[in-house]
């Protein structure tokens, strides 16, 4: 009997399921148990070729059709990803751990809204007409041709659906490689957009590890690069990128801070601790996992957090009553334990958790340390993994200071009653994506995305529209041409 996890076949290309068994196997792991659910294998050379040319072929006439013809197949796949929400979400529990009770609302959901929010741009992406006297100049806004997704393991419906839906809103076709480790849900997407009425070759998903990613980004009839992954492996990307004269964005990592001012309300504070921490089981990018606490609300802080914490429900991520599950792969846990053991040795003080939970599974506690320092590993260094870091601080200019002292700048927020205080200091602070009392909110309509080592680019909102699109300018002589002979 077949897991009901596992996929017709392990790509989709051309608006259908296709299989090469002499691939590399890829194991999927379901984190919860450590059991295998399903098998899917590396693209091989030939179906890397077969994806590039049947998305480069269909490209030209996605493109001739009207954004508003675009924007009706978007908006026709959102409504069936809503759908069948439930059964997308049981599946990207499959794929990553995470709870039901998390899927259910945060990850089709959140590709749907993409989709929706694009398919409703794509009939308004229009140029200008700009007077020159009597001559003219008119702007048109061209598809860059065939984009290239390489996703992550931790959001694989969403990031199919951030990068796939403005791509395809702008007239390009596009191949989504997800990450080896969470194969299963992009191709769920493109068998929804193709059901959707997208023509065939204009949205498809292959699998692989690195090679199979080189290959895709460094092939000549790609124009377009959008990953979403490690810095190392960002900056990795971004030259191969270059090379070939592409367009990229890149979604990167980071170190996030959360600056909490002594007039904060203390809950809100907390909540917005624990959601930039433990969503996920810490598993997101823009996490705030450097959290300053101002001296004179330090204990108090520290006890409710401690309280809130052990409020966590560790268990089958299928039961919807689960709000806590486990890491992606045995492989994440141990990375995470590792950079808890050095949080203990350097001096950091656990207030709860700290260790792997006694269960089936790649589970760790959600982990808090206090006292930690500028200079502590798990201050420097992205986790990926629920452990924060209490640090503490005296004054405004002090904590600005410290918390723009890295080579990250994905996201940051403040909590404060102070409002002045609260624009000025995100004024202030060097990140993409910020946050007033709340934290890793990330509608579809916000701009998304990082300063320095954190990418370039912006995902979501009118912004990505600028990032899969390119303009073309047309200057008009009404009168006759003046020449020097």
């Amino acid at each position: 009997m077949t897991h009901p996890a596992q996929p017709k076949a392990s790509h989709f290309i051309n608006g259908e399921y296709v299989e090469d068994t002499a691939g590399t196997p890829i194991p999927v792991i379901y984190a919860a148990t450590g059991e295998q659910i399903a098998t899917v294998h590396a693209a091989t050379p030939a179906i890397v070729e077969q994806a590039l040319s049947t998305a480069k072929a269909a490209q030209k006439a996605w493109a001739k059709m009207t954004g508003t013809e675009r924007g009706r197949i978007l908006r026709r796949a959102a409504d069936i990803m809503r759908e069948r929400n439930h059964d997308l979400s049981v599946l990207e529990t499959y794929d990553t751990g995470k709870p039901l009770q998390e899927t259910l609302v945060a990850d089709a959901t959140s590709g749907a809204d993409a989709l929706e929010y694009f398919g409703g741009l794509a009939g308004s992406l229009t140029g200008e007409h700009i007077p020159m006297g009597e001559d003219w100049v008119y702007t048109v806004r061209e598809a860059l041709g065939l984009c290239v997704g390489i996703g992550a393991w931790n959001y694989p419906t969403q990031i199919a659906c951030w990068k796939g839906a403005p791509a395809l809103a702008c007239g390009n076709s596009m191949v989504f490689k997800p990450s080896e480790t969470t194969p299963l849900c992009a191709l769920k997407v493109a068998e929804i957009l193709h059901e959707a009425g997208a023509p065939a070759g204009i949205y498809n998903v292959i699998q692989g590890m690195g090679e199979v990613g080189g290959a895709l980004v460094t092939d000549p009839r790609v124009d377009k690069v959008s990953l979403t992954g490690s810095v190392p492996t960002g900056k990795k990307v971004y030259a191969a990128a270059a090379e070939g004269m592409k367009h990229v964005t890149m979604e990167l990592g980071g170190k996030s801070p959360l600056i909490i001012f002594d007039d904060a309300d203390i809950d809100n504070a907390v909540g917005g601790a624990i959601n930039g921490n433990f969503y996920s089981s810490g598993q997101v990018c823009s996490n705030g996992t450097r959290v300053f606490v101002q001296k004179g609300i330090k204990e108090k802080f520290l006890a409710r957090l401690a309280e809130r914490t052990g409020n966590a429900i560790l268990g089958d991520p299928m039961d919807e009553a689960t709000s806590f599950g486990p890491m992606v792969t045995e492989n994440q846990m141990n990375i995470v334990l590792g950079y808890i053991e050095k949080g203990k040795e350097e001096g950091a003080r656990l207030i709860c958790g700290g260790k792997r939970a006694d269960m089936d599974g790649f589970f760790v506690e959600p982990t808090v340390f206090a006292d930690v320092t500028d200079d502590m590993t798990i201050a420097r260094e992205e986790i990926f993994g629920p452990v924060m870091s209490v640090l503490d601080f005296d004054t405004e200019e002090e904590v600005v200071a410290r918390a723009n002292d890295t080579e990250f700048g994905l996201s940051a927020g403040v909590f404060t009653k102070d409002f002045t205080r609260a624009h000025r200091v995100i004024g202030n602070l060097e990140a993409g994506s910020c946050f007033i009392n709340s934290y890793n909110d990330a509608p579809v309509e916000a701009p998304f995305g990082g300063v320095k080592a954190s990418g370039v680019g912006r995902e979501n909102s009118k912004e990505a529209i600028k990032h899969f699109s390119q303009v073309k300018s047309v200057y008009v002589r009404m009168g006759d041409v003046e020449a020097a002979f």
